[in-house]
């Protein structure tokens, strides 16, 4: 029978799971089949996929990229890869969206905005306290790097306008539209859907305040338009952005776009 451990193809005539690690001498206190980990000892099927790890051992970088990933599905981990994805915007919904994406293992990730990191951002958004005063894209491919480095970030620190949006996102699959102001948010829409005739948008709208998190949801609005949200709730006075139902809207976008990128259209 043949089985994949750690990336690599072996013949055994074992069937269970402590008898083929024991065949090959393979120690680790982790156990992971077919992208879910396992506490017992259980039969193994011919081409199963068996992740074995060490804790506390960093393994060599080769098989690194292989663990990272080996509690996915099987076969998601090779579509994401070679998909490309851009965040037009790096605050509240567009920092936790990357860090997301990241650890989901979306190979290219396209990285755009003008501002830098201060202190009433770390309410809600994914920068830590060494990150103030540097600018959002840097800050956050250094984040990516420590998390997945593996993966592509590209980084544009420049304000995204209907004059550059194609250029900028020229290429990705899918934009993640996240900015905090309606006015951007709509030209960023409207730019894309009329000059770009592939890309696909997700966005945002209405997470700000504590009202009920299950409000939120992703509704398909066009062909090639998502929105994330409830599509009320508006940050204003008296109602700001925290960091639970911003999260929640930004969970909403990368699931989004995970779905798309393995060809599921419907929310």
């Amino acid at each position: 029978m043949r089985v994949v451990i750690n990336g690599e193809k072996k013949e055994t005539t074992k069937y269970f799971l402590y008898d083929i690690l024991k065949e090959f001498k393979i120690g680790g206190e982790v156990h992971i089949v077919n992208g879910f980990q396992v506490k017992e000892d259980l039969k193994i099927k011919e081409n199963d996929a068996l992740i074995i790890i060490e804790k506390g051992k960093i393994p060599d970088r080769d098989k690194l990229e292989l663990m990272i990933s080996a509690r996915h599905t099987p076969n998601v981990f090779e579509k994401l890869k070679c998909a490309r994805v851009g965040i037009a915007g790096l605050g509240g919904l567009g920092s936790n969206l990357a860090i997301a994406l990241a650890r989901t293992g979306v190979g290219n990730l396209v990285l755009v905005d003008y501002d830098v990191v201060e202190p009433s951002n770390l309410n809600r958004q994914s920068y830590f306290i060494n990150h103030l005063g540097r600018p959002k894209t840097e800050a956050l491919k250094e984040q990516i790097s420590q998390i997945n480095p593996y993966l592509n970030v590209e980084i544009q620190n420049c304000k995204v306008t209907q004059k550059n949006a194609a250029e900028l996102f020229g290429g990705c699959q899918i934009v993640c539209e996240a900015f905090d102001v309606s006015q951007e948010k709509a030209m960023l829409v409207n730019t894309l859907l009329s000059e770009e005739k592939k890309i696909i948008i997700v966005a945002a709208s209405g997470m700000a305040g504590y009202t009920s998190a299950n409000d939120i949801k992703t509704q398909k609005k066009m062909s090639r338009l998502y929105v994330c949200g409830d599509l009320e709730n508006e940050a204003k006075q008296g109602n700001g952005l925290m960091a639970p139902r911003v999260q929640v809207c930004a969970g909403h976008q990368a699931n989004m776009v995970l779905r798309l990128l393995l060809g599921i259209e419907q929310p």
